[in-house]
């Protein structure tokens, strides 16, 4: 239930740069102008990412989840209303500040289902919907932008994610949480004393430095690559839709499963296992993005496009379950929005940067770029693994605060 919810997540995030070559016309506009567009949902997410994850730590996650779908819903459907340039901007910042609630509550959700053993694979099999919402917003609207208007595809997600909400308030449940609740109700709500409950665990500034780089990649291919495709190969909407999100998200979905799977493995019997094997995902990934800007021959774009989805989905499969292994439990979606947000406020300016840089160098050139950010943010991961859990395992499960001298996860 929860892969469909993220589907429609992701599927209205995607939408617009599908349409982004048509936008440019009709509306007359730069390519820095759609950077911003693309950064205000990115900037409105992250700000409120933080208060959604100390929300989602003390409410009801089944309606937390629920009212954000009917709400991002909502401004997808007003987003297809949108006749000036400051309307794309207001309606993607609401749908940012609506879609923020959604992944503290949900991975909470699903961490309070599965325990160590399996909880990257379920993270995972989740993660899966981010690419398949990525790969048919970007189709969908592309398809539908050619042939009934830019504005369809946004009519036709908006009315789809508010029968599903509708449909889930019968079938969705909330599991009881694995920690009770501290006595003092107020102190619960105190987001300072949760965020610096997070901020005072180095490997969670680790892992959300890490983040940010990642994402940082991450947004520039989502919101560049139909544009890219569609200026230099001369793809339709349609086709620059599919080519942008299929091949990389598609392989994704393989690697995100991979990943899972050994992220539970080697946490097993490696302090650190699973960032060990984000890191794995980085380096591997790091060449492969540099093929997908550089080459002009189709087959061989495609071919680096998957490859770097497969190791992307290797990193993204243990985003959370890192996270989970040295937090305490009761700090959960607090620590998951924090990271959150500090990931993609660092990514919020990579639009900007790729639509202005690029008018320079051209848009291939900075896409290969960013292989150097995988590098950089590998490395460190690999530091930060032996610093703080590899050699330092057995103290920090006796240090952390709320575990009682148990894992925290």
């Amino acid at each position: 239930m929860l892969w469909l919810v993220c589907l429609f997540n992701y599927a209205d995030r995607q939408a617009i740069f599908s349409v982004f070559p048509v936008l440019k016309l009709k509306m007359e506009l730069s390519d820095v102008q759609l950077g911003i567009v693309g950064s205000a949902f990115i900037w409105a997410y992250a700000a409120a990412l933080p208060f959604a994850g100390v929300v989602a730590d003390r409410v009801n996650r089944k309606f937390l989840i629920l009212g954000g779908l009917l709400f991002w819903s909502l401004i997808t459907l007003a987003t297809g209303l949108a006749t000036e340039y400051w309307h794309l901007v207001l309606f993607r910042a609401l749908e940012g500040l609506g879609e923020a609630f959604y992944f503290p509550a949900s991975m909470s959700l699903i961490a309070d289902y599965h325990g160590k053993e399996t909880r990257s694979r379920a993270m995972g099999l989740h993660q899966s919907s981010v690419y398949a919402g990525t790969v048919l917003g970007g189709v969908v609207a592309g398809f539908c932008g050619e042939r009934f208007g830019w504005q369809s595809g946004f009519y036709l997600f908006g009315s789809l994610g508010f029968v599903l909400a509708i449909v889930l308030v019968f079938f969705l449940r909330e599991p009881v949480r694995e920690t009770a609740q501290a006595p003092d109700a107020r102190s619960n709500w105190d987001v300072f004393a949760g965020i610096g409950e997070v901020v005072r665990i180095p490997m969670a500034l680790v892992l959300a430095a890490v983040f940010v780089g990642a994402n940082f990649v991450a947004v520039i291919f989502l919101t560049w690559m139909p544009s890219y495709l569609n200026r230099t190969f001369g793809m339709s909407l349609t086709m620059s839709g599919l080519q942008a999100t299929f091949w990389l998200q598609a392989a994704s979905v393989l690697g995100v499963l991979v990943g899972g799977w050994l992220g539970d493995q080697w946490s097993r019997s490696i302090a650190g296992g699973r960032p060990l094997v984000q890191a794995f995902g980085l380096f591997m990934g790091a060449p492969l993005i540099a093929l997908t800007g550089w080459t002009l021959h189709v087959p061989t774009l495609v071919v680096a496009m998957a490859g770097f989805g497969f190791c992307k989905g290797m990193y993204d499969a243990n985003i959370w379950a890192s996270l989970y292994d040295v937090v305490p439990a009761r700090r959960r979606a607090t620590a998951q929005g924090l990271m959150n947000a500090i990931g993609w406020l660092g990514a919020g300016g990579g639009p900007i940067v790729i639509g202005a840089v690029s008018a320079r160098y051209g848009m291939g050139t900075c896409l290969s770029a960013t292989s150097l950010i995988y590098v950089l943010f590998g490395t460190l991961l690999v530091i930060g693994t032996l610093a703080f859990l590899r050699h330092n395992a057995s103290r920090l499960r006796g240090t952390l605060p709320g575990t009682n001298g148990e894992p925290a996860a």
